[in-house]
């Protein structure tokens, strides 16, 4: 009989397991009713999948939905193990070809929907009772609890069908789930005794930020600036906001597609799919988007509005980095939201469930105006402890950079003080700079704080009453008009007259993601032959190789049969359908570069360093300016994008194979490099907005290239 272990080098191309998997797949060997809660990207599906192989007889596998389903087996094909899937894409012959491929025992896992089991003229069921089934999985266990942040009633089935099989064991695997979802996990699903391993809810590849709402499409922009290659999906509240965000984005040159249920199914489909073989960069969608992507080169996950509770928004943010490269989340907060969120949620008709999800909301505020860590709160949630703060998020990020806000931020105390504390931020801003607008109340224009902040902007005071907020120094009260109240640590440090120490920035995204030692050139070699394998056999890009695996080839250069094998995610399947596309295009571009293949030694991550050298394309643009071409006539002669070819520049000036003075003088050079270096940030709209028209963009880049 094969081992678990066999299973997951020959097909699947790993040494060895993660975390709990192994203990995970022995419980379910063991005939043991199984609840599994590990993060997205953690590895669930190997859990059931390779105890699918090492048994004898059929896995059924209950999953919500569609786009899961197809992407798993068309993976699970790929590698070399029979699996198919029954859903109401199909056709009655190939729904019939899959009933037959159950009897005759030549399938090793089945993917369902929970309404096929008992629904229907022909209910799941009957097939299953007469098949040998080795085992029941059911993945995204918590849509069985109304507590949880996705119930789904057809769930409550699953029950039933426990059971109708007393001797098959169970697993249910979900990413996230509060106590009380857990409860109810294994209540409603009907398990025995049931084994619980909870896996670690750290995701430390996941950079964690939170930035105030205002002006949240230029600081998207800047965000999206350093993922400009990338994959990445932009979550809206509304259907309508989807449309517009997506609208913006392609305005502003951005490869981005909408989804959404108002969309009609046949376009939903062809967006997901074009998402998902990465013919187009960035999905925006409402949260009906996400849960059966199986992508794993997410890069980052972006919130324009806040999600109802921490359990949505950690699976949502788990959709990025599923490889264990470094990826961001990043969160646009306002309390308009909140209140949104909380219409939304207040419901006369369930009273109790209207009290636990206001519950989760008022968490996920907290966990927004929270001055601590964002790992540290998130786990502690789950019940996690952390003791260290993580160094990855925001809070972290920002945390030395402080500045001294006394005087501002006493203006603003005093002024809330003077209003008695019965008014929101933005009244108090208008007394603060004088408004002579018709809100101002006659009374309060003869306060004696009325107007003596008319120096600073709207925008300025706004900023800093949200981190007095975040910092502990106010809070709000009250639900439909909430209105400010100054804390105890703040009539403290008022009346102490102690400094007020704030961090202003916005704890954003002022630095490049971390990058590994890899040929950057080669890799983006190898993602286009991906590509084009991918569109013959259409498949997801991912199904073929994940960027981890790419990103491997890319740093150790196999050269031979053996080589490949010992790159993580080649098994010996894809080994074989593949490394004939793969292994002369790294031999020829090892040759060309002088490089030489690198042993690897352990299956473990690559290093973090720089990254080395030029892309090809970037060479190419680098010849044509030494031939005389300025950028505009590059950009056409090579029919791309101006900004792409800018990037180009701004990158061979960094790597000085180009002198700066070839773009500016020197005493433009110099204005704008000594503005640079006096701001904290490297945000490039400051220094824009500072020189106004004088200089572009992308002359900005150039000057500040070797800076950074």
């Amino acid at each position: 009989m094969i081992t678990p272990k066999e299973v997951l080098k020959n097909f699947y191309g790993y040494d060895s397991f993660r975390g709990q998997q192994e203990a995970i797949i022995q419980s379910i060997l063991k005939q043991q009713d199984t609840i599994v809660l590990m993060p997205t990207g953690g590895g669930k599906s190997v859990c059931y999948q390779i105890p699918a192989m090492v048994n004898d007889g059929l896995t059924l596998v209950i999953s919500p939905l569609i786009a899961l389903m197809k992407d798993q087996v068309d993976a699970l094909n790929g590698m070399g193990i029979p699996a198919a899937y029954l859903n109401s894409s199909q056709s009655a012959s190939e729904q019939r070809f899959v009933s037959e491929e159950i009897r005759s025992g030549k399938l090793k896992l089945l993917y369902v929907a929970p309404e096929r089991l008992f629904g229907g003229a022909f209910p799941l069921t009957e097939t299953l009772k007469t098949s040998r089934l080795s085992l029941v999985a059911i993945d995204e266990a918590h849509c069985v609890s109304q507590w949880g942040h996705d119930f789904r009633p057809d769930y409550l089935m699953i029950g039933r069908l426990r059971q109708e099989l007393p001797d098959v064991p169970f697993v249910a695997l979900t990413a996230t789930a509060d106590k009380q979802t857990r409860a109810d996990i294994a209540d409603k699903l009907g398990l025995r005794k049931p084994k619980w391993f909870i896996s670690s809810f750290d995701r430390p590849n996941i950079t964690y930020r939170i930035v105030p709402k205002r002006n949240s499409f230029e600081k998207l922009l800047d965000f999206l600036e350093y993922h400009q290659k990338n994959s990445g999906i932009i979550y809206c509240l509304s259907r309508k906001n989807v449309e517009d965000m997506a609208g913006r984005l392609q305005a502003a040159g951005l490869s981005a597609l909408p989804y959404h249920a108002g969309l009609d199914r046949q376009t939903r489909a062809s967006h997901q799919e074009k998402f998902i073989k990465d013919k187009v960069k960035i999905m925006v969608a409402t949260i009906a988007f996400g849960m059966g992507i199986d992508k794993s080169n997410v890069r980052f996950v972006v919130h324009m509005n806040m999600p109802q509770n921490i359990e949505g928004y950690y699976q949502e943010t788990g959709r990025a980095g599923r490889d264990g490269l470094p990826s961001d989340a990043l969160l646009f907060y306002s309390y308009a939201d909140v209140m949104t969120l909380q219409r939304m949620i207040d419901t006369p008709d369930n009273p109790d469930y209207s009290e636990v999800m206001l519950a989760k909301l008022e968490k996920m505020k907290q966990f927004c105006q929270s001055n601590t860590c964002r790992r540290r709160y998130l786990l502690g949630y789950f019940d996690e402890e952390e003791q260290k703060d993580c160094g990855n998020c925001d809070r972290c990020l920002s945390k030395d950079n402080k500045q001294d806000m006394t005087v501002p931020a006493q203006m603003l105390l005093s002024t809330i003080v003077r209003l008695k504390e019965n008014y929101g931020l933005g009244y108090c801003v208008l007394v603060l700079r004088g408004s002579k607008s018709a809100k101002v109340q006659e009374e309060h224009k003869a306060l004696t704080v009325y107007g003596i902040g008319k120096e600073k902007s709207e925008d300025f005071w706004k900023k800093l009453g949200q981190h007095l907020q975040q910092e502990g120094y106010l809070a709000e009260a009250g639900t439909q008009f909430p209105t400010l109240k100054l804390t105890t640590i703040a009539w403290e440090k008022l009346k102490g007259k102690k400094k007020f120490l704030l961090q202003m920035g916005e704890g954003g995204f002022d630095h490049q993601p971390t990058t590994v030692a890899y040929e950057e050139g080669l890799f983006e070699e190898l993602k286009r032959i991906r590509f084009g394998l991918a569109q013959k056999e259409n498949v997801p890009p991912y199904v073929i190789f994940s960027d981890n695996t790419l990103v491997e080839m890319a740093q150790y250069l196999p050269h031979d049969h053996d080589s490949f094998l010992q790159i993580s995610g080649v098994g010996q399947r894809k080994a074989e359908n593949y490394e004939d596309h793969f292994l002369p295009v790294i031999k020829s571009y090892a040759a060309e570069h002088l490089l030489k293949p690198k042993k690897k030694l352990s299956a473990r991550k690559p290093s973090k360093s720089a990254s080395t050298g030029l892309s090809k394309t970037e060479l190419v643009t680098l010849q044509y300016q030494r031939d005389g071409l300025n950028v505009f006539e590059i950009a056409k002669a090579r029919e791309m994008s101006l900004t792409t070819i800018e990037g180009h520049i701004a990158k061979l000036v960094k790597l000085k194979k180009l002198e700066a003075e070839t773009f500016l003088s020197k005493d433009d050079l110099l204005n704008i490099r000594l503005f640079y270096r006096r701001q904290e940030g490297s945000f490039l709209k400051p220094i824009k907005e500072h020189f106004g028209e004088r200089y572009s963009y992308f002359q900005i880049k150039v000057a500040i290239a070797e800076e950074q």
